[in-house]
């Protein structure tokens, strides 16, 4: 069983910065893809970004640009830098842990909400 444990999202007003931050209970950086989701109210849940063992990053193309994932190996802990926020990037943030395509299994955070609002 692995935790997921979200931080750092908050109320930002447009055009401002967070920082999330995903804190894993195990070392699963080199067979796992990390990545962000999100939630918005009365939507479905979707990808924001990715980013695999082989450290290759994929981002939502509405957010292209603008965030970015990255990760530290030796503290177990996946980041997403988000600039220049939109009221559009309002949601719940949900930190995953997929180790699928190895016949593992996937694994979800609790979600940290961010909103962004003048």
């Amino acid at each position: 069983q692995v935790q997921l444990v979200e931080s750092g999202g908050g109320l930002v007003q447009p055009g401002g910065s967070l920082r999330l931050s995903c804190a894993a209970s195990a070392r699963i950086f080199g067979i796992y893809n990390m990545g962000w989701f999100r939630q918005a109210p009365g939507k479905q849940r979707e990808l924001v970004s990715i980013i695999t063992p082989g450290a290759r990053t994929i981002y939502a193309d509405s957010v292209k640009g603008r965030f970015t994932i990255s990760r530290d190996n030796a503290k177990n802990t996946v980041y997403l830098q988000m600039n220049s926020l939109k009221p559009e990037d309002t949601a719940v943030y949900y930190c995953n842990a997929d180790g699928t395509s190895y016949g593992l299994y996937e694994y979800w955070g609790q979600g940290t909400q961010v909103t962004v609002s003048s």
